[in-house]
């Protein structure tokens, strides 16, 4: 049986799980929406039923407390008036300051908006209008800026005094009205839906029931439950994402049969016996970690997360001797050159001593030593192989690869991880960063992933300070550049961009580099370094920066991570705003890492004083987890986390900072459920949840 709607529409009156399918109907099936608010939604990224109701309000209406104009006080209120005068002024040739005079017969507010041409056409004298917003005093007057409002005369309908109405982003052409009244129509067709999260969760977390959450959160009783049925739908958010992550990263562990790897063979018990440094207890902690894992039957699955010099390399050394001890193979890719032909330097010499044989395969191999090289992994003479992508290309196979080592594997792609992973039967993975993550976000962004925690740095170095500076000051950086020269250190300059760009006010690798040569450093050798370089060409000068050939390097963040030169101990960043506090916590960690203490100097040229703020921290905290953590309430998790995990920008209704507890609760709360093993009877509709979202995620594609 079917009931009739506003639009001529027939809405489902099936079972409530049916309804639940229902939601992947498209929207146009939705009363009230015609074929042009079709069009006008899918500019707001809602193409279907279920989208509609994870479109969150900006804010609410509080029509249940209205002050008169009269009593109106300092702070967050909402205010009905009608429409005294709307005038534009123009106190600058570029700025346009639209004011409407609202009054109710006790006394007068202004609504203040900025370039906002559309404002005049919006309000007429005598329109009855509710402002809602931040009430300030300014110039002997009450005045909201830019606020929310409701226009109480709409065609549609008045707004019912006495409720508290939703405020939803909306685009040109859909008004808040219709929008509301279409979200009102769908939560009454189709969000009467069974709750698929266990009972015991919900009563264990305090949490309302799923279909009174959806109406709750566009239409509560009060703003105390509106919040409360945001944290709901968030909860489920994090609860469907990490459930998600979990059950993959079971089934990755559980693929096929793994190897168990050897971790008391003779080659490791070597390794410890000659190791010139002791291990940090972090650092055997995760070594401990990583070889439990080796020795199971079920593949490794484990990132490795460290900070700046907290000795990953070393720490992976471990599983790559341990696979070595196993008689198989092992790999380890890193994303650039500079940083494949780095673990080639510090691990090949480690390797040797063991009598490991190792070699380092990236696109700039000569075609001769690439057969050699592909002859050698295939027959199994080479234990260790190094590389970049080259070691994907499809004819080159390793006669027994049993471990995979993956660094910074947020600037691969899924498909290119997978692709290493796919020429060994169910090999162990271990993933390093070097970009500190909260634990908040790991739990978030590795959820399918075991975590190793590296904190602690085994080699203080001479440390590092660290200037924020204005352009006026450039002058004491250059000198301290000459200084260290003279000393016979080196220096590295950063910039944010290769070529100049008149879309982007910054400095360029290559405008800064020629102005060097020709008027600060003249007579030392200035060389620059890029990512579009060529390959010999990049490897080439490494090599003689790490030789100390070239005193001042001019790059880009392509040295930001694993790059070791003892003798750089001054670096000069440019336009340090554009960067995050985690990037350049990275990037000062290239220098002070030998005797003699480095110097970094941060230019802001351009920067707010928000900004500055942000970056007046890393003069004061050396913690990379630390300043993670204010990255991420100062920038958001997309801006400390790059593109690794764009899937986090996908959540509608969950907020990463202020729902950090519900993170870690939900963290224990999929547990019972990451596994192979069937769900329950009662846990049926959790069963359909996972399965509907399993088939939704591999029908968009892998994330990078």
């Amino acid at each position: 049986m079917a009931a009739s709607s506003g639009s001529g529409k027939t809405v489902s009156s099936a079972h409530p799980a049916a309804r639940l399918q229902a939601w992947g109907a498209p929207v146009a099936v939705a009363r009230f929406v015609n074929a042009e608010r079709a069009a006008q939604l899918e500019k707001l990224g809602i193409t279907r039923i279920g989208q509609l109701f994870y479109h969150r309000p900006l804010r609410y209406l509080d029509m249940t407390h209205i002050s008169t104009l009269a009593e109106v006080r300092l702070g967050e209120a909402t205010v009905i008036g009608q429409v005294h005068e709307v005038r534009e002024r123009r106190p600058r040739p570029k700025l346009l300051v639209t004011e409407v005079t609202l009054v109710d017969g006790t006394g007068t507010l202004l609504g203040v908006w900025f370039n906002q041409r559309w404002v005049k056409k919006t309000f007429q004298p005598g329109d009855t209008v509710a402002f809602a917003g931040s009430v300030k005093l300014e110039y002997g007057l009450n005045r909201i800026v830019q606020p929310f409002y409701e226009k109480l005369t709409e065609g549609e309908g008045p707004a019912h005094l006495g409720r508290i109405l939703p405020v939803h982003p909306t685009t040109e052409g859909l008004s808040v009205g219709w929008l509301r009244r279409i979200i009102a129509a769908a939560l009454d067709d189709f969000a009467d839906v069974p709750e698929y999260l266990p009972q015991a969760l919900l009563e264990a977390r305090g949490l309302m029931g799923y279909s009174r959450a959806l109406r709750q959160l566009h239409f509560p009783d009060s703003l105390a439950q509106a919040e409360e049925a945001r944290r709901r739908l968030a909860y489920g958010e994090f609860f469907d994402f990490q459930l998600l992550m979990a059950r993959r990263g079971w089934q990755a562990r559980h693929a096929g049969e793994g190897t168990c790897h050897v971790t008391g063979g003779s080659l490791l018990a070597q390794m410890r016996a000659e190791l010139p440094v002791t291990l940090t207890a972090d650092q055997s902690d995760a070594v401990a970690e990583i070889l439990r894992d080796m020795a199971a039957p079920a593949a490794m699955n484990r990132l490795l997360l460290g900070d700046v010099g907290t000795g990953k390399t070393l720490v992976a050394a471990f599983a790559l001797v341990a696979a070595a001890d196993t008689g198989t193979q092992a790999a380890m890719m890193a994303p650039t050159e500079v940083l494949a032909q780095q673990y080639a330097h510090k691990l090949g010499p480690q390797l040797d001593a063991l009598s490991i044989s190792w070699e380092l395969l990236t696109s700039s191999t000569t075609p001769a030593e690439r057969a050699r090289i592909k002859q050698g992994l295939a027959g199994g003479a080479v234990t260790v192989a190094f590389g970049t992508h080259a070691l994907l290309e499809e004819d080159i196979s390793f006669k027994r690869l049993s471990l995979v080592v993956i660094d910074e594997q947020h600037r691969f792609g899924v498909e290119q991880r997978q692709g290493l992973q796919k020429k060994a039967q169910a090999p162990d993975v271990l993933i390093m960063t070097a970009t500190p993550i909260p634990r908040t976000l790991a739990l978030l962004a590795y959820g399918d992933l075991e975590i190793s925690y590296l904190r602690t740095r085994p080699i203080k170095g001479a440390g590092v300070s660290t200037q924020l500076i204005d352009a006026t000051r450039l002058g004491e950086a250059y000198d301290a550049v000459r200084r260290a020269a003279a000393a016979g250190q080196q220096a590295y300059v950063v910039c944010a961009l290769v070529e100049e760009s008149e879309a982007l006010d910054a400095r360029s690798v290559e405008e800064e580099a020629a102005h060097l040569k020709a008027e600060e450093f003249e007579g030392l050798s200035v060389e620059i370094l890029t990512g579009k370089m060529r390959p010999a060409d990049k490897e080439a000068t490494m090599a003689r920066f790490r030789a100390g050939e070239i005193q001042v390097l001019v790059a880009t963040t392509v040295i930001e991570v694993g790059v070791d030169v003892p003798g750089a101990t001054v670096m000069i960043v440019l336009d340090a705003d554009r960067f995050g506090l985690a990037q350049l916590h990275q990037l000062r960690g290239r220098v002070g890492r030998g005797a003699i203490a480095g110097q970094v100097w941060l230019v802001a040229r351009h920067a707010t004083a928000q900004a500055r703020q942000r970056l007046g921290a890393l003069a004061d905290i050396d913690d990379g987890f630390r300043l993670a953590e204010l990255d991420l309430e100062m920038r958001g998790a997309g801006e400390l986390l790059g593109s690794r995990q764009s899937g986090l920008a996908r959540f509608a209704i969950g907020e990463v900072l202020a729902d950090r507890d519900l993170i870690a609760a939900v963290r224990a709360d999929v547990e019972p459920f990451a596994t192979g093993a069937p769900f329950a009877p009662a846990e049926s509709l959790l069963q359909l949840r996972i399965t509907a979202l399993e088939a939704e995620v591999a029908a968009e594609g892998p994330v990078n």
